[in-house]
């Protein structure tokens, strides 16, 4: 509170505070010696008859005439919100409004004051009592005491003009001013007229003169004889009884003053409860602030411990791995001693040889017998010419390769990364960016691409899926890549993708949700890899056969666990002791086998005569009708309804076969030697059973 109770103009603590028409408070003291004397003007007015033009008129007239009139509000007496006690006139500042729309101006009299607020710079006008014609802010000086008398300040001199001015000894009763030793004897001697006032210690004397005063205001300064009763709400000034039927405030309208007491201390209490709200969750704020700046202060110790430890793991590895390039260095010397040792050692043995070869030469050639020399001559001539010949293959081949070290030091790769160890900005990545262009559906798979976020440390990315009846968003890919492809969704339906990054930091938001449209019917072939490796298919892997007697199961590339779907196998080949089988069946059917003896294969086997529907090995529902060469074989399954059903070149074929399929189901067909089937997909539902 101590920052409200300060002068804006001394910046000390409130002494005899004033009260300016702005709000803003000034100690009176302050006031006087802020206020400026202003030169006479005559008063001016202008007709009311003209419109806002003439107004304007008239605000420019008065302009002219008065220096200051910029800064005059031209206001009402309810707008101004100036309280007139026994002087109404002394606000040279407050306009007047007269009968018929006329505006008069108050002329600025000789001896007038002018005085602008240090705070909002509006001016107020005043007569010649000054600014003692501003009234006593009684709230700020009554608090202003209390807290005095809590902190146990003492009091100033109101009269010293030493700055700072000397402690307050004593506060005359009469004269209401405190008064140093020295300023009470200079100003206030005990003789004369002043011997009867009554001089009282400084706290006792405010205590007396806050009842003196307390008893004072509530007396009307223009009927003493009348107590202030009633608060006009027009002018926001107390009033009493005698003013209210013959003053202004006749025709003004009034409360209570103990009402309208209550009333503003209620909303000024309710004011104070929303903003000591949002005091209260600024503190709590400040509290959260400060615990991140512990916090903060916390996480950049242990990022130092981390960039100590690292940078001292790092050290750790250059010194391991320069040992390892000293050892390297030394066993290279090592074995390029070791050579050059072993070439001496050589050379020393052929020089040696040499030596004997060239002595024993010299001593042939002292031979006197030339049957004798001739004897060897030839020989030592052969040895002597081959020894030189070979003299430098064998003695002196080339040093370089033992007295140099063939090794230079490549650091620049390591001297970059230690040049380019940085800090990477762990924040929650933005949101990425899905490429619609490069995204796709085919059949019932979607592939959805993205490019990762701009300026953000990126560690992975999550990719959710709908379900494709706009249910919620599932997980379906997390990783580093920034394509996915998801097979096995429903055909015809509308899949809605989203991607979000993520990094130890947290995730990131989500990117903008894209649809994409899976096929209304199914496209697919026989798949290779899911059949028995014992089959044999075209290029195109629409046609299957089988050279073996026993029957396999080829299954389609596409599975299904929704939707209606309806394809068709043509027979291109058909010997008379076979009996192929169609249908669906899961991924882990028995391949080695007729489709529909085990649990996960649904089937109707034919021939040429009738047909037979089989599940788990049991086979019922014979119907008549087989099949030829050209012959065609439907099989609908109506994933809706859970059922599937067998057409024969175009006509149904028994009875629903099967009801109660749930789950994934692959289109499936048995086929041993001597049958080709062809497969024909993406085709509309027989035309018979739309009907129906």
């Amino acid at each position: 509170m101590e920052d409200e109770l300060h002068c804006i103009a001394c910046k000390q603590l409130f002494n005899n505070p004033v009260l300016l028409p702005c709000y803003h408070a000034l100690c009176l003291n302050c006031a006087v010696h802020a206020q400026r004397p202003l030169e006479p003007t005559a008063p001016q007015e202008n007709s009311g008859n003209s419109t806002t033009s003439g107004s304007s008129t008239a605000e420019s007239h008065a302009s002219d005439c008065h220096p200051e009139s910029d800064k005059l509000s031209i206001l009402s007496e309810t707008d101004s919100g100036v309280v007139c006690n026994s002087r109404p006139n002394s606000y040279l500042g407050t306009s007047n409004h007269v009968g018929g729309g006329i505006i008069a101006f108050p002329p600025v009299m000789a001896g007038s004051y002018s005085l602008s607020c240090p705070a909002c710079r509006k001016t107020v006008y005043f007569d010649d009592n000054g600014a003692h014609n501003l009234p006593k802010y009684r709230t700020m000086r009554n608090i202003v005491d209390r807290y005095g008398e809590l902190r146990h300040i003492v009091p100033k001199c109101q009269l010293c003009e030493s700055e700072p001015a000397a402690d307050a000894t004593v506060l005359c009763e009469q004269c209401e001013v405190l008064y140093c030793d020295s300023c009470r004897d200079n100003c206030h001697p005990s003789r004369g007229p002043l011997a009867k006032h009554n001089l009282l210690e400084p706290t006792v004397g405010k205590v007396a003169l806050r009842n003196k005063i307390r008893n004072r205001d509530i007396i009307c300064h223009e009927h003493e004889e009348e107590c202030l009763s009633m608060y006009c709400m027009v002018c926001k000034t107390p009033v009493c009884a005698v003013c209210m039927h013959e003053s202004r405030h006749s025709s003004h309208d009034v409360q209570a003053i103990n009402t309208m007491c209550k009333a503003q201390k209620t909303e000024l209490s309710q004011n104070l409860q929303q903003l000591s709200e949002k005091a209260r969750t600024t503190t709590e704020f400040i509290q959260r602030l400060k615990q991140m700046s512990e916090k903060l202060n916390g996480e950049c110790e242990e990022l130092e411990r981390q960039v100590d430890a690292r940078c001292d793991a790092l050290i750790r590895s250059i010194e391991r791995r320069r040992q390892w390039l000293i050892d390297a260095v030394r066993q290279d010397k090592e074995i390029k001693q070791r050579s050059l040792k072993d070439h001496v050692t050589s050379c020393t043995c052929k020089l040696q040889k040499t030596t004997s070869l060239l002595q024993f030469c010299i001593e042939a050639l002292k031979e006197n017998d030339p049957v004798s020399f001739l004897q060897v001559g030839s020989m030592l001539i052969a040895r002597v010419s081959n020894t030189d010949m070979t003299w430098h293959k064998d003695v002196l081949p080339s040093p370089r390769s033992y007295h140099q070290l063939d090794l230079t030091l490549d650091d620049n790769t390591v001297l970059k990364a230690i040049e380019h160890m940085n800090f990477i900005q762990m924040k929650t990545p933005s949101a990425a960016l899905i490429i619609a262009e490069e995204c796709s559906a085919e059949n019932n798979s979607v592939t959805i691409a993205w490019q990762p976020p701009a300026s953000s440390y990126v560690e992975g990315y999550v990719l959710e899926l709908d379900d494709g009846n706009g249910g919620d968003f599932r997980e379906v890919y997390c990783g580093t890549e920034t394509i996915c492809t998801v097979d096995g969704l429903h055909f015809n339906c509308t899949y809605n993708a989203r991607v979000k990054a993520f990094n130890s930091a947290g995730e990131g938001e989500y990117s903008e949700v894209i649809g994409l449209q899976t096929s209304e019917v199914a496209w697919f072939t026989f798949d290779p890899c899911l059949s028995s490796p014992e089959l044999c298919f075209t290029p195109d892997n629409m046609t299957v056969t089988c050279e073996g007697f026993e029957h396999r199961v080829a299954l389609g590339s596409v599975g299904f666990s929704r939707g209606v779907h309806y394809w068709e196998f043509t027979i291109d080949r058909y010997d008379a002791d076979t009996d192929p089988s169609f249908g669906v069946a899961r991924l882990d059917v028995s391949k080695e086998e007729m489709l529909g003896k085990d649990e996960s294969g649904w089937s109707m086997y034919i021939d040429k005569q009738r047909s037979w529907f089989m599940h788990c090995r049991s086979h019922e529902q014979r119907c008549e009708g087989g099949i030829l060469v050209g012959s065609t074989v439907g099989v609908l399954l109506d994933l809706n309804k859970h059922q599937l059903s067998f057409f024969v070149n175009d006509e149904p074929q028994g009875p629903v076969a099967f009801n109660g399929l749930y789950g994934v189901f692959y289109p499936a067909v048995s086929v041993n030697r001597g049958v080709a089937v062809t497969l024909h997909t993406a085709l509309d539902v027989p035309s018979d059973l739309e009907d129906c």
